[in-house]
């Protein structure tokens, strides 16, 4: 991904928090000279080692799970808030543009089965589940309503590289930067709202 200098992020532990937060992404690889993409959550975890992966599952019938060889290369996308910023919002003229976070995370596959991809199944459903009125949980399930899961490929990926773009406004100077985050406010939708709030965080980070 092309990122601007200024727009960088490479602070990993407040990328890690981002991937937390924002875990329902796009996993690309290619399938037969073709790229091919599934949109789902994608957790980070640790493994056996301590280091960083991503786990998740894909259906068998997906033909991305074919070419889940070990070591398979794939890149998972994440999105985060996005706005487009009017350029009525500077005090000189300039064109309008669109404010975002997007994090790509390079690796390799390896699969994960039994229960290995229980457990990753359990740890999915009990994280959304914990603001639930009547929170189900996959241990509780009956084996019957388990069988499905033998419809699915699990993986983790070993994560070798990580691209952060965090394009909030940063070349502009302090009053375009308070316009900017006001007129975001006034939109009052969540996304707009949440890229100012965002902004806000950049311009209180030390050396910014």
């Amino acid at each position: 991904m092309y990122i601007p200098e200024s727009y960088k992020n490479e602070n990993i532990e407040e990328v890690k928090e981002f991937l937390k937060a924002n875990s329902f992404g796009i996993l690309i690889n290619q399938v037969d000279g073709k790229i091919s993409g599934t949109h789902i959550p994608m957790e980070l975890d640790k493994d056996e080692n301590g280091e960083d992966v991503l786990v998740g599952h894909i259906a068998k019938r997906n033909p991305q799970a074919k070419n889940f060889t070990e070591k398979a290369e794939v890149l998972a996308i994440f999105n985060g808030p996005h706005s487009y910023i009017s350029s009525s919002w500077y005090q000189k003229e300039d064109v309008p543009t669109w404010n975002y976070i997007a994090v790509h995370v390079y690796g390799t596959i390896k699969i994960i089965e039994g229960e290995e991809l229980f457990e990753a199944m359990k740890k999915l459903v009990d994280k959304y589940e914990q603001n639930s009125a009547n929170p189900v949980s996959v241990d509780k399930m009956s084996s019957k309503t388990l069988q499905q899961i033998n419809g699915v490929v699990g993986f983790s990926i070993k994560i070798k590289e990580v691209q952060a773009a965090y394009k909030l406004s940063q070349k502009h100077d302090e009053t375009d930067y308070r316009t900017i985050t006001s007129e975001l406010k006034k939109n009052g939708d969540s996304s707009s709202i949440s890229i100012a709030e965002e902004m806000r965080k950049v311009k209180e980070e030390p050396n910014n």
